[in-house]
């Protein structure tokens, strides 16, 4: 098992483990985690001294020695995820265990000249409300764009409209809390290791489909940030350069054509739509990333899908063989256990199912075309879940990306337990 690498989960994957299946034995754990026992025993001993684990009762043996079963102390702590988007933000409770003790969702216009002041405002709020036990460790972020190094928290976000912004620093600043900020694919990723399927694979892809295509990429049971935390920018993979302007200002990118705004624009373009309001229209890209109303007229093309408009059909098919040809290179590249997509655009992925299948596996190598690729229904406080596990994983990630915060967030917990 890794030490504390950068951006090391597995030791919040044994919380995590426990705290959604129950008491298991060291034995347990080990074989669900696909550690060795050594690493199951040297691990759970460390969280023992730090207060989150306690041995229970014994397990009833089979003619063999009863096994000490561990148990989770989620009370441990706790701690607020944020997920920023272009129009709200949304901001969860979780303990230690991941248990959602509460969420919120507010609105928030990025744009605006006080973005941070009403951010900071928001998750103010949100602190004064909850109650002191468990105690807060602090607040993570998850933020649709690259972050400069998580304990820093300075944010390139183009579809925010956020260039060098310092919402880490604002944050600890106001909230006098330890704050760590991430990329929400990368922070979405997070959340999947402990607390869904990628608990039990060391090595996966998250995708995510909707507003934009963002990926994250898990290896050896850690988020890969790149050099400069930018790593997992799918959605800028290049797939035609005669294709249409993407946001990001070039032509022809993956989002361009399967984001929310490639899909109503492709729509458009076929009648499928009525024509976009002024507004609407980036005169910077030349397509519709400012549309306020895209997710609702993609929600649109889904019903007509359903209602059996062959044309609509015909419009998420062909984005599924555009996703599905991208997904190939990148798990050719990558070689994952599984992919596991994700984010509002799984809501039609009937329709896009069919052309997406049949790309995928017609370009992967021959011994990769058997990979699993699950799609999970979507639920928007997992973002903000992932972003509060990033807080959660600090406490066993000394020397890691979480840098003088993750210090701070230990110093919280060991203050606050026995």
């Amino acid at each position: 098992m890794a030490g504390s690498d950068r951006g090391d989960l597995t030791r919040t994957a044994i919380l995590a483990l426990l705290g959604t299946v129950g008491p298991l034995s060291r034995t347990e754990i080990a074989r669900e985690l696909d550690l060795s026992p050594a690493s199951v025993t040297q691990v759970t001993r460390e969280l023992m001294g730090h207060g989150m684990l306690e041995e229970l009762d014994l397990k009833p043996s089979r003619g063999g020695r009863p096994a000490q079963r561990l148990g989770l102390v989620g009370s441990a702590g706790r701690a607020l995820g944020v997920k920023v988007t272009a129009d709200h933000l949304v901001i969860v409770d979780v303990r230690l265990d991941g248990e959602v003790l509460g969420s919120w969702e507010r609105p928030f216009d990025p744009s605006s000249p006080h973005a941070l002041d009403d951010l900071v405002r928001a998750v103010a709020d949100v602190v004064a409300q909850v109650e002191a036990a468990p105690p807060l460790l602090g607040v993570g972020v998850g933020v649709p764009g690259s972050v400069d190094d998580q304990a820093v928290g300075t944010v390139n976000a183009p579809t925010l409209g956020w260039q060098a912004m310092p919402v880490g620093e604002r944050l600890r600043r106001s909230l006098s809390l330890p704050v760590l900020v991430e990329n929400d694919v990368n922070a979405l990723a997070a959340a999947e290791r402990l607390y869904g399927r990628g608990r039990t694979h060391r090595d996966f892809l998250v995708l995510t489909i909707g507003r934009g295509v963002g990926a994250a990429i898990v290896m050896d049971g850690r988020v890969y940030r790149g050099a400069r935390g930018g790593a997992g920018e799918f959605g800028h993979v290049p797939v035609d350069p005669s294709g249409p302007m993407c946001g990001c200002g070039t032509a022809g990118c993956l989002e361009a054509f399967v984001g929310s705004a490639g899909l109503v624009t492709a729509a458009r373009s076929k009648g499928l739509l009525g024509e976009a309001p002024a507004s609407a229209e980036d005169p910077h890209s030349g397509a519709a990333t400012g549309d306020p109303g895209a997710r609702a007229a993609v929600d649109e093309l889904g019903r007509a899908a359903a209602a059996g408009d062959r044309a609509a059909q015909d419009l998420f098919d062909e984005a599924g063989r555009i996703l599905g040809r991208s997904t190939a290179g990148l798990i050719n590249v990558v070689d994952p256990e599984v992919v596991v997509i994700l984010g509002e655009g799984v809501a039609n992925w009937p329709f896009w199912q069919v052309g997406f299948d049949r790309a995928v596996r017609a370009q992967l190598m021959p011994g990769r075309r058997d990979i699993s690729i699950e799609v999970e229904s979507w639920d928007e406080t997992s973002w903000a879940q992932g972003a509060a596990a990033l807080v959660l994983a600090t406490p066993f990630d000394a020397a890691g990306a979480a840098g003088e915060q993750g210090r701070l967030v230990r110093a919280r917990l060991i203050g606050a337990t026995p």
